[in-house]
């Protein structure tokens, strides 16, 4: 619904590492991306998680510390998550236009994308300090640095409201270098998990990934708006009604700086690796051999039509999911409520995919995904009638009760069958993910899913623009087709007025699109299940 409110396809991180049957440490997807890094793979070699006999009985207790480590620096990776789905709707309240909001949704590439660089970070590391520490701890050291000296620019960045607006450009450069570095930060945690906890204990380490992330987007997303906006202070928190928040985006990435640098100082000084478990120099040679590894799969006819498959799949729903929540800001309703409505959805999204799961265990994941797939389109028609529907119900004092009992409806049937395509898709990729490389094979599959959604979100958000037909009310012979016509037409004394918004035009185009590929290529995308495991299997030459 926004990048606030809907568990943005390709912002939020959610994991699904609990409900496989392997010890995979996650693997994100349309909910969210997210890396497997599994013990072979792209971890190289089951030797990062068997561990000496010495160590293997122990409950969860033993091993507290270690847990609470990783939920922390899962809650750390949250924050740049949660500020970047933030900014959105910062920038949409400053009236910034949509192509500008195409620009930054760049942004929530990043973590999609980073089986690009895994394999390095896998593999390249200073023995004497850690193969994991060997990243982790220079990514949340410059995290935490560009986090206090942005906190000097970005009030800048986002204009001062008398003129200059916000620099977008800058504002997505930086952005991108912070989610770029949180998806760095998550390959190495995700790799240090799996050897920092004993067999047994595995298993917790998916639970603290995707409850940190939760938390840390929570934090940095609707804490964040609630408390940076003045009348959710001056309502709730106050009893002297100011102009400002209780905080500033320059204050909370001021504090999260900090918060950065003394955890990672402590993480470097406290925390050992275990030495024992470092692999040896046969085990990381093959940083080519990986991505070598990794075209291979993809030159496999079922994979590659998967891909295909998978790429065109969500075109369909990029104008209900990118842009409304957008749409709902410019129509006057507060971010911040519209982020608060995320809070009872959390329930909602830790139950569904235990409930999904059991429809998709079964050897036809995708029948799950193929039967969502048309109620997750008719809920985009449903968005652009909210869209339309919000002005009218619009009085002084906002908006009445009945009215977020209706958004919060909608987004929860949306979550149902998001979930239910993501879970599907999940329980697809795990099931004909070819065991001799998990890992990598698996993280391949999710990234390729994750970028299925992720650009026709920014193509859905750049053409809101191109589709909007306004026109010069009060001056007839003037225009408002572009910047320098609207400019001419309040000089001649007119306003420019929208005679149609580019949303509906794209949300209907949208649907027509989505139902297109569920009819033709739809059947062709649930065949893929009765493909015989061979077609899966990659044929290596050791």
């Amino acid at each position: 619904m926004s990048p606030a409110i809907a568990a943005k396809e390709g912002g939020r991180q959610r994991r699904a590492g609990s409900h496989h049957h392997h010890h995979c440490l996650d693997v994100g997807s349309e909910a969210p991306p997210a890396l497997a890094l599994c013990g072979d793979g792209l971890l190289g070699g089951e030797a990062e998680v068997l561990l000496p006999p010495e160590r293997r009985v122990r409950g969860y207790r033993a091993e507290l510390g270690s847990i609470l480590l990783l939920l922390v620096l899962y809650v750390l990776q949250g924050i740049p998550l949660g500020l970047a789905g933030s900014v959105p709707l910062i920038l949409q309240s400053k009236s910034a236009s949509y192509t500008d909001q195409a620009f930054f949704s760049f942004v929530f590439w990043p973590f999609s994308l980073k089986l690009l660089w895994a394999p390095l970070v896998d593999a390249v590391y200073l023995r004497g300090f850690g193969r994991r520490k060997s990243w982790l701890v220079p990514t949340q050291y410059v995290l935490g640095l560009f986090m206090i000296y942005m906190s000097t620019q970005v009030d800048v960045l986002l204009g001062d409201g008398e003129g200059r607006g916000p620099d977008v450009v800058a504002l997505t450069v930086s952005f991108f270098l912070f989610e770029f570095l949180a998806a760095t930060q998550d390959i190495a945690v995700d790799g240090w998990a799996l050897t920092m906890l004993s067999r047994e204990n595995v298993g917790y380490a998916s639970t603290c990934n995707s409850v940190g992330q939760t938390a840390g987007y929570f934090l940095g997303n609707v804490l964040f708006l609630a408390l940076e906006s003045s009348s959710f202070c001056n309502k709730y928190l106050r009893f002297q009604p100011q102009p400002r928040g209780i905080v500033t985006l320059s204050d909370f990435l001021f504090f999260w700086g900090a918060v950065f640098l003394i955890t990672t100082t402590l993480v470097a000084l406290l925390k050992k690796e275990n030495k024992e478990l470092m692999p040896t120099k046969e085990e990381t040679k093959g940083i080519t051999d990986t991505y070598r590894l990794l075209f291979s799969i993809i030159k496999m006819p079922a994979v590659l039509t998967f891909c295909l498959l998978i790429l065109t799949a969500k075109v369909g729903f990029s104008a209900a999911d990118a842009v409304t929540g957008l749409k709902l800001v410019e129509e006057g309703v507060p971010k911040e409520h519209l982020a608060l409505l995320a809070v009872p959805m959390v329930p909602l999204q830790i139950i569904l995919p235990l409930i999904i799961s059991k429809y998709t265990a079964g050897p036809q994941p995708l029948n799950t995904f193929y039967k969502a797939m048309p109620f997750r389109l008719l809920l985009g028609l449903e968005f652009a009638f909210l869209v339309w529907w919000t002005p009218k119900v619009k009085h002084e004092g906002g908006f009445p009760i009945y009215y977020y009992v209706v958004v919060l409806l909608s987004y929860a049937l949306h979550q149902i069958t998001l979930y239910s395509m993501y879970v599907a898709i999940m329980a697809f990729n795990a099931k004909v993910s070819d065991p001799l490389i998990g890992g990598t094979y698996m993280t391949l599959l999710n990234t390729v899913s994750n970028l299925g959604g992720n650009w026709p979100s920014t193509v859905a958000l750049w053409l809101v623009d191109p589709l909007t037909v306004k026109e010069c009310a009060g001056a007839q012979e003037q225009t408002c087709g572009t910047t320098v016509a609207a400019e001419l037409c309040t000089k001649a004394g007119g306003s420019c007025v929208t005679a149609l918004d580019g949303y509906y035009v794209e949300s209907i185009i949208c649907v027509i699109l989505g139902f297109g590929w569920w009819f033709l290529l739809g059947p062709k995308f649930k065949k893929l299940q009765d493909e015989g495991q061979s077609a899966w299997k990659c044929k290596r030459s050791n």
